[in-house]
């Protein structure tokens, strides 16, 4: 049995709040869409951009994401 995260990209403003109420906390919130997020995504695993999609060109630098095992 697979446990699904729940990722949250680039999100800066009250749409977080926004997608909090339709589809639940996240379990990652990734500040960019970067290597690192690309690559921390599992099968099974809902995405929820504030802007784009997964075809969106990766960030040129990388970015600190928040786990929400560290708050």
């Amino acid at each position: 049995m697979t446990t699904r995260c729940v990722h949250y990209v680039g999100f800066r403003d009250d749409r977080y709040w926004n997608a909090v109420r339709i589809f639940g906390g996240p379990r990652v919130i990734h500040r960019r869409w970067d290597f690192y997020a690309s690559r921390d995504v599992g099968p099974g695993d809902i995405v929820i951009f504030a802007e784009g999609d997964d075809t969106q060109p990766l960030a040129e630098r990388n970015a600190t994401d928040l786990d929400e095992r560290w708050l």
